[in-house]
């Protein structure tokens, strides 16, 4: 019986190019910010970059319990600033504070999602796929602003490059099944993409190449989670899949002090869920919470060469 979500996935076009003097807008969907130290120290980077940073101090410390406040204070992130000119032109960037949780509670509502770019990564995952869901480009899995000044330069120089209009480079890493597939790209936290099986705003899957990463999950998880994909029919409409990294994934499995034949690595539950799907595979690509984080965009054309290892866009952004 073919799945309910089989729809095929369409490339999106990019926003116009960031410009020196375009206006950013600070963006606190997920949980609470508690410290602005490494909040300043990535508007610092895009300040850098020539860009005008909205000043948004009370985004630190506002709170309602875990959250980065009520969901509508945090879904009007997303809205421009009242407090500007109504001749103000609207932010060229929305960029994502932090990741955490909170980002799915505002898409059971009407939401808006401006035009132009919108950055982050983890939980922010549900906002860049309903995004792509809409058909609307310019949605970037990347370094969210506390973590951007932490990633290293050469992550820091092609998040410049992708939001300024330059090409970007391929993404080496290991080939594990053969074959070259090309199609439109999607990047995901794989904990929140899963939560998003069975609802309106997961995008169109078939002839996609797909990109997971994820954090503090155990294997035994992780390949529940994956179960779940091959269940619901939606790793077998890909054109292609990668697996970027999975941070922490030994310190949450406990099993460690079990014998080797009574549990499963990393690698062999990826391996394992994904190489008989008869479709190239790249796994340990440099996306996900260990720096650095890759900055890709989603819904563009892109090409996966499980031969060779690489990860590379199509078009514009192509390197």
């Amino acid at each position: 019986m073919p799945p309910a979500i089989d729809r095929t996935a369409q490339s999106l076009a990019l926003p116009p190019p960031l410009r020196p003097g375009d206006r950013v807008r600070l963006v606190a969907a997920s949980s609470a910010l508690a410290d602005g130290e490494r909040l300043e120290a990535g508007v610092a980077l895009l300040r850098q970059w020539g860009l005008a940073v909205e000043e948004r101090p009370a985004l630190v410390g506002r709170r309602w319990g875990y959250l980065a406040g009520r969901d509508h204070e945090r879904a009007a992130d997303l809205l421009p600033d009242p407090e500007s000119a109504p001749t103000a032109p609207p932010a060229a960037l929305q960029a994502c504070v932090r990741g955490g949780w909170g980002s799915a509670r505002l898409l059971e509502q009407p939401l808006a999602q401006p035009e132009g770019w919108l950055l982050g990564f983890s939980d922010v995952t549900s906002l860049l796929w309903d995004r792509v869901n809409r058909g609307q480009g310019g949605a970037v899995h990347g370094p969210l602003l506390t973590t951007l000044a932490a990633e290293p330069a050469w992550s820091i120089e092609r998040l410049r490059a992708l939001l300024f209009g330059e090409p970007v480079d391929d993404l080496e890493a290991v080939g594990w099944r053969g074959g070259v597939a090309e199609g439109p790209l999607l990047v995901a936290n794989l904990t929140v993409a899963t939560h998003l099986l069975g609802t309106p705003h997961l995008p169109a899957l078939r002839g996609a190449i797909l990109v997971f990463e994820d954090v503090g999950e155990a294997p035994y998880r992780i390949e529940r989670m994956l179960t779940h994909w091959r269940l619901s029919g939606a790793l077998q409409q890909l054109a292609g899949i990668g697996f970027g990294s999975f941070e922490g994934w030994r310190e949450a499995d406990g099993r460690a002090e079990e014998p080797a034949d009574h549990r499963f690595d990393l690698d062999q539950v990826l391996r394992e869920r994904s190489l008989d799907l008869d479709i190239p595979v790249v796994a340990h690509l440099p996306v996900g919470h260990s720096p650095g984080n890759a900055a890709l965009p989603l819904g563009v054309m892109a090409r996966l060469d499980g031969g060779r290892g690489h990860l590379g866009l199509l078009g514009p952004a192509a390197g």
